[in-house]
């Protein structure tokens, strides 16, 4: 800046004035300033820049892997709201270079960014992390993490959950199987916690309904549908905590002859932008993963530049009724 004040022949607040526009500048002069950075190729340094203004140049996002379409759309959203503001997202994926968390955690801290939203993999938070929330804000997304105070933006998995169940349920399924997710995770129990109220109020003693722990992905979905429909007598409904791990559920019963739904209903959870276009479409539970993502980087802005500590913020559930779930027996 001092060198464009200098080429311009203003004082540096001038310029300030100018580059901000906080304050009122005579036409002649602005146009010597803007002719200055033109020529001197001036770019503003943002970090020393949001150090004064109290915000992000820069955040983190940490997000367990990209193959899975919910997490990448997550993603999409903390970019846009980044975007808006025009500051830079570092994208953090553990499982895609095979490093831990603790590694990422501290490549992170190394690029000196403003705050982080953090989407775990695991339902733990590892202590690099933890040492980031302590020096600057971290707002967690689609989990929240026992013990740890921190802002986060979720959805109602647990209603979305009961609610696909209970229709599920209402078509007279009584065997049945649930694909959950991993037991750590937050949003695995929360919506485990939704089937065993649906079977429950279905008179179903939710204890008796088989649990099969996957971990989100489509081959988990596959392997873990032939475990479950290996029970005699056979289930005629399985729910899967994802719409991944239901495709792969799906999978398994084409290869071996089982037809859905006549032979055996299955439900997902998320709606991926796929799950309508499958045959036979997938029911499921419809998550705003772009929102959710749009509204955690919105609440990380918020705490940078007000200190607010934000609460927690859920996101409506909503079922998708489609052709993957009929009544057992093949009715109509």
């Amino acid at each position: 800046m001092k060198d464009v004040a200098r080429h311009a022949r203003v004082s540096v607040s001038t310029v300030s004035y100018v580059l901000n526009d906080s304050g009122p500048v005579a036409p002649e002069r602005r146009n010597r300033v803007l002719d200055a950075v033109r020529v001197l190729e001036y770019s503003p340094n943002e970090s020393a820049r949001n150090l004064k203004l109290r915000s992000a140049s820069t955040i983190g996002m940490v997000v367990p892997e990209l193959t899975n379409p919910f997490f990448a759309m997550v993603a999409e959203g903390v970019q846009k709201a980044a975007s808006a503001r025009d500051v830079l997202v570092v994208l953090v994926v553990p499982d895609a270079t095979e490093q831990p968390e603790e590694n990422q955690a501290k490549l992170l801290r190394s690029q000196r960014i403003d705050g982080v939203v953090y989407l775990s993999g695991t339902g733990s938070m590892p202590a690099s992390i933890y040492d980031l929330a302590r020096s600057g804000p971290v707002v967690l997304v689609d989990e929240q993490i026992p013990g740890m105070d921190l802002p986060a933006v979720v959805c109602e998995s647990r209603k979305g959950a009961r609610e696909v169940a209970a229709h599920a349920l209402g078509q007279g399924h009584r065997r049945v199987a649930v694909i959950g997710g991993p037991p750590g995770l937050w949003t695995a129990q929360q919506r485990l916690a939704g089937y065993r109220e649906a079977f429950a109020g279905a008179g179903l003693d939710p204890d008796s309904v088989p649990v099969f722990p996957g971990d989100y992905r489509q081959a988990s979905g596959h392997d873990l549908a032939a475990r479950a429909l290996s029970d005699d007598p056979r289930p005629t409904l399985l729910i899967c905590t994802n719409d991944l791990m239901a495709i792969g559920a799906m999978e398994y019963c084409r290869e071996v002859g089982l037809r859905v739904p006549e032979d055996v209903s299955v439900v997902g959870f998320d709606d991926l932008p796929f799950s309508a276009l499958l045959t036979p479409r997938l029911t499921t539970v419809r998550q705003p993963a772009h929102e959710m993502g749009f509204r955690a980087a919105s609440a990380l802005f918020e705490l940078l530049e007000n200190d607010e500590s934000g609460a927690v913020g859920e996101l409506p559930a909503t079922v998708q009724i489609r052709d993957s779930v009929r009544p057992p027996g093949g009715g109509a």
